[in-house]
């Protein structure tokens, strides 16, 4: 399964998908879960780029790595936690394997407004809705574990 948080920078992508990975493997013991971090990627592949073609390039490969993990066994988990503006990009990965959208969205400043992406498409069909203004990490995480399991096939 992949579970791909998405949403505007500074509203709980990472944080949140650090809980479901711990969660994950608390619970899941004969599984394998791995994260794939936008942040973390970018300093791998210095790619600096916020241009549509730099966010596009970042994306992509970081689906190709989660397509390739996800394949690897039956048994392995992939997060992944990207801005991932472009709905195209999403649902072309949902196309292709069992992936549970994530939304993760505020109505707060959080101090990195100069990252907010004007052009982000938000997500439409099934995916997990998650405003992050008023509810704790925690509350947030029991949102998301309990409506995962809609997307269980």
């Amino acid at each position: 399964m992949i579970y791909y948080f998405t949403g505007q920078p500074h509203a709980g992508k990472t944080t949140l998908a650090k809980l479901l990975t711990k969660a994950l493997e608390i619970t899941n013991t004969t599984r394998n879960v791995f994260m794939i971090d936008g942040d973390d990627l970018r300093e791998i592949m210095q790619n600096k780029d916020y241009s549509e073609a730099g966010r596009r390039k970042n994306i992509e490969v970081a689906q190709a790595m989660a397509l390739y993990l996800n394949n690897q066994s039956f048994r392995n988990d992939v997060i992944l936690s990207f801005v991932s503006p472009y709905k195209d990009l999403r649902d072309d990965l949902k196309q292709k394997a069992n992936t549970v959208e994530i939304y993760v969205h505020t109505t707060e400043v959080r101090g990195r407004e100069a990252f907010h992406v004007s052009d982000y498409q938000k997500p439409t069909g099934e995916y997990i809705d998650i405003d992050t203004t008023s509810d704790d990490e925690l509350t947030c995480l029991n949102q998301i574990c309990n409506e995962i399991k809609k997307f269980i096939k």
